[in-house]
């Protein structure tokens, strides 16, 4: 199956409460690099079932959801990507009633993005987003009007299996003006419930602007695809406006460390009750 590679990285999410299904959104695995810290990305709200600003209850239902299921890649030998999957349920609740999801470490719960530690096994195909290497960054020069795709599932649909929609917009600010006390962005782009949590990226076939090694911006002409990852779509600013609200991926350094400091903690704490009980 010829797939963009980027396609692979959005994974479609569903929220329960028991057996009722109150909601479906996209996440995303991020890591530093090939070999650190891996997690699980999606919108604050997504988990809460809770709208961001106000704290009303988005389902329907009237409730909250307890668990999560995750739609992976299953690695099946000599299958290619996207024709096999595995659904992972997880709860978000520990049984003390403390959420499972880690926070933004400064911003907390202002920040409408949230990770999820896993246990990995061999059974799933993992496609993250890499921070700190140029995989998912070309170091590109972006302006106000240039395009963008929020990849993700618009309604719950899918492109083929459990394959992610990219909706095509355009940046609808200078990213210059990020603040670091909110870290985020506009877009202008027909996105919808379902698509939250979606990894947003400029996404060029030939040709981009980058920074050379003089500080020069300069054009850069490439035989392969290149892509920027910008951060992860949160929803649109109110339901008349096709604005959208992006989590910069600044912001995503922060909480990925944050995840990576939580596992440790965690397995020493695991690690000390061992051998207590020994």
């Amino acid at each position: 199956m010829n797939i963009e590679i980027p396609t692979t990285k959005s994974l479609y999410i569903e929220m329960y409460f028991g057996e009722t299904k109150l909601s479906s959104g996209t996440a995303t695995l991020i890591s530093k690099d090939r070999s650190s810290h891996l997690t699980l990305i999606t919108n604050r709200h997504n988990v809460t079932g809770r709208h961001q600003e106000t704290g009303e209850c988005l389902s329907k239902f009237a409730a909250v959801p307890d668990a999560i299921v995750i739609h992976f890649h299953k690695n099946v030998e000599n299958e290619d990507v996207g024709k096999n999957w595995l659904e992972v349920r997880l709860p978000l609740y520990r049984d003390d009633s403390s959420p499972f999801w880690i926070e933004h470490p400064r911003l907390g719960e202002k920040a409408d993005i949230v990770a999820l530690n896993l246990n990995w096994g061999n059974d799933v195909h993992k496609y993250p987003y890499y921070l700190e290497t140029d995989l998912d960054s070309s170091n590109m020069v972006l302006t106000p009007a240039e395009t963008l795709s929020v990849i993700g599932f618009p309604f719950g649909l899918t492109s083929y299996g459990k394959l992610p929609i990219w909706s095509t917009g355009f940046l609808a600010q200078e990213l210059s003006l990020i603040d670091k006390d909110n870290p985020v962005f506009l877009i202008d782009c027909r996105t919808r419930q379902g698509q939250s949590g979606s990894p947003v990226i400029a996404f060029r076939t030939s040709s981009y602007r980058t920074i050379n090694d003089d500080g020069q911006e300069v054009a850069k002409l490439s035989g392969t695809k290149a892509w920027e990852f910008l951060g992860i779509y949160s929803g649109r600013v109110n339901p008349q406006s096709d604005l959208g609200l992006v989590w910069h991926v600044s912001a995503l350094h922060e909480l990925l460390q944050a995840a990576e400091d939580d596992s440790i903690s965690r397995k020493k704490v695991e690690n000390s009750s061992e051998k207590e009980n020994v």
